[in-house]
């Protein structure tokens, strides 16, 4: 049993190394309609794998849980890799925005099938009254030169306590308008179900991510003042101090439904593998097109030479703080995915020890790669979460901590066999660079030059 179950483990895992390779090689097509009938044809297949034809069914529960939550930690190593990869700025907050997004997200469904709107009335005014007053903030700022980077965390700060302000007042006066329309849990009303449900949804997701973003904005702004390794005890820090409060979300924060340490249970279960999918795709484009502009281009140099990009005109602390804040809204974004799968969060799953996790993903794939993120994200998932920890499940109940002892092992190895990491700068299909042509030189020769009147 065990040989069998290693042998369809190992076939599993190669088969979703060579399915990702061919959705990257569709997207690289040059025809968008050849694009799109590419990227329906990889979403039906898994589609089908996860589909029961009577008793038969290619993928198990087991293997779709591990499915949902390797896209959900490639969205989080895929932001991570922005901002350490790419960016260069060595980072330890990733979880802890991981966290934030599965909490709002979760909070906002919560309550919403409960009879509730505000949950997404408050965050998503709030988010988007919060976007124009910081970008309206930020350009005052660049007109008043040489203002302290604290004194204008002040004025971020207060415009921040502004829009939760105006978004609790509009999230008090539009509610009765929702309720009648929500119904309860047991009996959900028009827009509790259906396709209403699923659209909320999607808002949920996008606002948890936004909301994310917004958070690492105005810590990013102080804090990526310091070095880099600085920066990573002060994300580290980050992430104790979101863990804290998830524990006492029901004592210091006015969230009951949270349950603090106990953990939140009631969460609807709305993730599928079309919302994974294209959340996972999403996320994959944006930041690819992101790399291949002019801003991508910049994040990239402050990782080579911060001196020679300032000396270039690079706004270096700008640079950073974009890549942060795009890192962490993948990371919010992947929490409200891992939220509506697994239905209950626990403080526990966002412990700091749990936060390398992401971080272990992209070194071990790549630093500054794509591809590998995305490879090692589900081999991550499938053989060390998946396979190992069943294989050591069989050989008594305390042996999958283990699992724990080879993790830093495995990446020890790794470190010292391949330092680039398992794919190193290797990227597939859609996320190659293109290489461009250039038309050599013509060297002159004397019958070439120009004749001289005389």
């Amino acid at each position: 049993m065990e040989l069998g179950f290693l042998l369809g483990s190992i076939v599993k895992i190669a088969a979703i190394i060579a399915y990702f390779y061919g959705v990257l090689w569709v997207m690289s097509l040059p025809s968008r309609w050849l694009k799109i009938g590419g990227m329906v044809v990889a979403f039906g297949v898994i589609q089908l794998g996860l589909t029961k034809f009577g008793n038969f069914q290619l993928l198990n529960d087991f293997d779709s849980g591990l499915l949902f939550q390797a896209c959900a930690m490639a969205m989080v190593a895929l932001g991570l890799n922005l901002i350490y990869g790419f960016n260069g700025q060595f980072s330890l907050g990733q979880w802890g925005f991981y966290g934030i997004g599965a909490y709002t997200s979760a909070d906002i469904t919560y309550r919403w099938v409960n009879g509730d709107a505000r949950g997404l009335i408050v965050v998503g005014v709030g988010t988007i009254v919060g976007a124009i007053i910081l970008t309206a903030i930020g350009r005052l700022v660049k007109k008043i030169r040489g203002i302290p980077v604290l004194s204008a965390f002040t004025l971020y700060l207060i415009g921040t306590l502004a829009a939760g302000f105006i978004a609790v007042m509009v999230g008090r006066l539009l509610h009765p308008v929702f309720q009648p329309l929500l119904g309860t849990n047991l009996d959900p009303g028009v827009l509790a179900q259906g396709i209403p449900m699923q659209i909320m949804f999607f808002l949920a997701v996008i606002f948890a991510g936004i909301f994310a973003a917004e958070v690492s904005f105005l810590f990013g702004l102080p804090v990526l003042t310091l070095g880099s390794d600085y920066f990573g005890i002060a994300t580290l820090g980050f992430t104790i101090v979101v863990n804290v409060l998830m524990i006492n979300s029901d004592t210091v924060l006015p969230f009951p439904e949270m349950k603090g340490g106990r953990g939140m249970v009631g969460i609807p279960k709305l993730t599928t593998w079309f919302w994974a999918f294209l959340f996972l795709m999403l996320v994959v484009i944006v930041m690819r097109n992101i790399l291949r502009s002019s801003t991508g281009r910049a994040i990239m140099s402050v990782r080579e030479d911060e001196t020679a990009a300032k000396a270039m005109g690079i706004d270096i602390a700008g640079s950073k703080l974009m890549a942060f804040v795009i890192g962490s809204l993948f990371a919010g974004m992947g929490g409200g995915i891992y939220a509506h799968f697994i239905g209950f969060l626990s403080p526990g799953s966002f412990d700091f020890l749990v936060s390398f996790n992401p971080l272990i993903i992209v070194v071990f794939g790549g630093l500054g790669s794509m591809t590998g993120t995305i490879v090692s994200s589900f081999g991550w998932l499938f053989f060390l979460e998946g396979m190992l920890r069943v294989l050591l499940g069989q050989m008594g109940t305390e042996a999958p901590t283990w699992r724990y002892v080879l993790y830093p092992i495995t990446l020890l190895l790794m470190m010292l066999i391949r330092p680039q990491g398992l794919l190193g700068a290797v990227e597939w299909g859609f996320l190659k660079a293109k290489v461009v042509s250039t038309r050599p030189k013509k060297i002159p020769t004397p019958t070439d030059s120009p004749a001289v009147e005389v």
